[in-house]
């Protein structure tokens, strides 16, 4: 139970972040990735500062630990090779991020606008979950 309320404060938090840095804005995305066009740098932005908040609290708390804050093991994936899955996979997620201009995060932070197009981003991302773990 305490895991699982860790996980819901760590996704609102998470979500509440991207909606305060106007991440869940697809054509603020959009604007990011169009660099020779009209380019936002916003999202970089936002990146080096996640990056800037967590570097020292991991360097100094969470890379020392043998173990989780609550006590857990640390399950780091071991495969470091560039394989046809991992290639596909992250090319498929590329092309959908700069085709729509939203990734699974902001996707489930904007589910609560009540956007049909949202609700179909959703909901295709789910198929491709439950399609792609058959193939496993």
């Amino acid at each position: 139970m305490k895991h699982n309320l860790t996980a819901l404060f760590a996704g609102l938090l998470f979500g509440a972040g991207l909606t305060i840095s106007t991440m869940v804005d697809p054509a603020r995305v959009l604007g990011f990735l169009d660099i020779l066009g009209d380019w936002d740098p916003t999202l970089a932005f936002v990146m080096l500062g996640g990056i800037a908040a967590y570097l020292p609290g991991y360097h100094f708390l969470v890379k020392p630990r043998q173990t989780t804050l609550l006590g857990g093991p640390y399950h780091v994936p071991q495969k470091s090779n560039l394989d046809k899955p991992l290639i596909i996979g992250s090319s498929l997620f590329g092309i959908g991020w700069g085709l729509s201009g939203i990734c699974p995060g902001p996707g489930l932070t904007n589910l609560s606008g009540g956007s049909p197009a949202i609700w179909i981003f959703v909901l295709c991302m789910l198929i491709g979950m439950l399609v792609t773990s058959k193939f496993k």
